[in-house]
């Protein structure tokens, strides 16, 4: 049982991207799909599947290289954390990386990335950031 499956989750793909693994396989939530699906909109992963394992179903997220085999994702923050939820109004969205990475959000309408909450000005917790 963990305490932080998103952490579970953002760690998992940063090591198998140290590692230079082809994909990052996890257990499967809608969360977690929900998250993998907005790092697939933005290009930071190149494929999201989900597996039928027995009888629980397990995410793959294949990992995305530049072509001297550097990882497209340089780094994973989580910042809102079960001992430690951060919300935050529109006008408080912090940027990832100076404006070059994104930060992910949980708003009433779903997830969404920084850019998209600050056009259709929705406040809410801050999942993670990725640059």
């Amino acid at each position: 049982m963990f305490t932080d499956p998103i952490s579970d989750m953002l760690t998992r793909i940063r090591n198998a991207a140290a590692a230079k693994k082809a994909e990052a396989i996890m257990p499967y939530s809608k969360l977690k799909h929900g998250l993998a699906d907005i790092m697939l909109e933005e290009g930071y992963i190149s494929g999201v599947a989900v597996r039928e394992s027995g009888s629980f179903k397990q995410l793959e997220v294949k990992l995305k290289y530049d072509k001297d085999g550097g990882a497209i994702i340089m780094g994973i923050k989580r910042i809102s954390k079960p001992g430690q939820r951060i919300y935050v109004p529109v006008s408080e969205i912090p940027k990832s990386n100076g404006g070059l990475g994104i930060t992910i959000l949980s708003t009433s309408k779903g997830l969404m990335t920084d850019r998209k909450a600050r056009k259709e000005k929705y406040g809410g917790e801050v999942i993670c950031q990725l640059w």
